[in-house]
């Protein structure tokens, strides 16, 4: 199936059912207590600073581990799965001294993800299995200063990030994703910065994919870090035309249950939602179990919130597993009609009535 088939296919799915999405990567890349030496490979045996924790370097130096959790989420049901390259920019790779590989390991992590679903697909080629390339938020903020004490201060500029997330995006889609998707937004400039460079990029290739954009509510207060609303953060990047928005992260689904269904309101595009496995216990873990994520999931499904579910910190394919189950012949949100005003934002939304 060529590209341009395999979106093809992607928009006939949509219309017929929720679509699933995969869960953690980075907890299941945890549970393989991989060591600094498995982590460097021999590549980088020799490399000036320590690898352990760079879970995207895994797809150069350990790629059948990122191919197993694949498989691992596919077998469970996933529609869509995410490249392992949640923190490939220079900007992020940089704290590793690995800055200079990022294009690479975006096109291995988005080639070992391709054949993955290539895989799962010939197996039964009536359901296809698309990529996801995942473009993080970065370790670095365009409209939060780093030091309390200089307000103005910024550690990086509009212009870097772009650049950085262009380098990515073009990795990606060289690698062969079928969406780019800028997830776990907690600045919504730095979004801005993904979504300028992504367009650049599809100009490059010659190539347009359907994107999604994911923001992240940081607490019960219901905004993102730098401080917007739900209404107000998708005021803020509706103009690029999303294939879907959506919401993942910092919160279980029970607390972002009210933002989910503010979005499903005014989201005139598919919706989704990969929520971590509740909120973090004292250890830092995750508690809630296949079970009571799908029995959420579920209940997003029936009230009509979500066109593609999927899970972030702390799931398991377990809890995809029960998760597909749970919606499995349920209809998908139908997109409203939205009536054409005068929408702005700064941390707040307006709407201009005439």
């Amino acid at each position: 199936m060529t590209r341009q088939e395999r979106i093809a296919a992607l928009h006939k799915a949509m219309k017929e059912r929720i679509l699933i999405l995969d869960g953690a990567m980075g907890t299941m890349q945890q549970g393989y207590g991989l060591c600094e030496a498995e982590y460097r490979g021999e590549r980088f045996a020799t490399h000036n600073h320590d690898l352990k924790g760079d879970h995207d370097i895994l797809a150069l130096t350990r790629p059948q581990v990122i191919r197993e959790i694949h498989d691992q989420y596919l077998a469970a049901g996933a529609d869509i799965i995410e490249t392992s390259t949640f923190t490939s920019t220079s900007v992020s790779q940089a704290d590793y001294g690995l800055s200079h590989v990022a294009r690479e390991i975006n096109v291995a992590a988005a080639r070992i993800a391709r054949e993955a679903a290539d895989a799962f697909e010939a197996r039964d080629p009536s359901r296809p299995r698309f990529v996801a390339g995942a473009l993080g938020p970065t370790n670095k903020t365009c409209s939060i200063s780093p030091d309390v004490s200089d307000p103005g201060r910024r550690d990086i500029t509009f212009d870097a990030l772009r650049d950085s997330y262009r380098e990515e995006a073009q990795g990606l889609i060289e690698g062969g994703a079928d969406i780019l998707m800028v997830e776990t937004i907690f600045d919504t400039l730095n979004a801005k910065a993904a979504i300028f460079a992504i367009e650049e990029a599809f100009d490059t290739a010659g190539v347009r994919l359907p994107v999604m954009i994911s923001g992240t509510i940081t607490d019960l207060s219901g905004r993102t870090l730098s401080g917007q609303t739900t209404e107000a953060f998708w005021n803020s990047v509706r103009h690029a035309r999303p294939f879907a928005v959506g919401l993942n992260c910092a919160l279980g689904p029970k607390e972002l249950r009210p933002y989910l269904a503010e979005l499903a309101r005014i989201a005139d595009c598919y919706v989704s939602v990969h929520p971590n496995a509740g909120l973090p216990n004292e250890f830092g873990g995750y508690d809630l179990t296949a079970e009571e994520m799908a029995e959420w999931t579920l209940q997003f499904a029936c009230d009509g919130f979500v066109n593609i579910v999927g899970g972030c910190c702390g799931t398991t394919p377990a809890h995809i597993a029960a998760m597909a189950e749970a919606v499995a012949g349920l209809a998908p949100r139908r997109i409203p009609e939205i009536p054409r005003r005068l929408r702005l934002s700064g941390l707040e939304a307006f709407t201009a009535v005439a």
